[in-house]
């Protein structure tokens, strides 16, 4: 991959718009800036670069004003931008992969519980085939803010699950092999 190459003293090399394509599989060339992403977005608000700003500055070639942003990390992945797009980009999961770049390049998130939360959601998801709120949420708790953030937490989740909102244990699944084999190919493509 492009990402990984080094140039001359050891710097990555640039990210260009054809690597995020080709990394995403979306054609971000297709934007024509109707806006209609950042319009819909329930996210603007605390982001420091619109969405269709951030598809904007990527056929600009400005990846590294994008990879330092704090939109990748406010982005909510609720795919609102993916659902408005004319021309069927999943912008969400552009957001993602830039997300991953970001990582991959050794930048700091500049929101520092986002990538806590995402190896959680997906280390529950890998342990349990499925969602579990309560061990989800006591996990990231924990790794986001020590034993004071768990605490600080738990009055909401002992509320949450005297009114049924939230199971103590987690349901069975058994699509155990299917759960497996997804993150495996994952790890393969990386």
């Amino acid at each position: 991959m492009a990402v990984n190459k080094r140039l001359k003293g050891g710097s990555p090399a640039p990210v260009t718009r054809q690597t995020i394509e080709n990394l995403s599989g979306e054609q971000i060339s297709t934007c024509y800036q109707c806006e209609k992403c950042s319009n819909g977005c329930p996210m603007t608000f605390a982001m420091d670069i619109a969405p269709h700003q951030v598809l904007h500055a990527i056929q600009l070639g400005l990846t590294d004003e994008v990879i330092n942003s704090d939109t990748i990390w406010v982005c909510a992945s609720c795919e609102t931008c993916t659902t408005r797009c004319p021309n069927q980009i999943d912008i969400a999961h552009v957001m993602d992969t830039l997300r991953q770049l970001s990582t991959q390049r050794g930048v700091k998130a500049s929101q520092r519980k986002s990538p806590i939360f995402h190896k959680v959601f997906l280390s529950n998801v890998k342990k349990l085939g499925r969602m579990h709120e309560l061990s989800m949420v006591a996990e990231f708790a924990l790794k986001a803010g020590g034993i004071r953030g768990l605490l600080k937490q738990s009055g909401f989740g002992l509320k949450m699950l005297s009114k049924g909102k939230m199971k103590l244990i987690p349901e069975r699944f058994r699509g155990g092999k299917e759960i497996d084999n997804i993150f495996r190919e994952a790890e393969n493509k990386k």
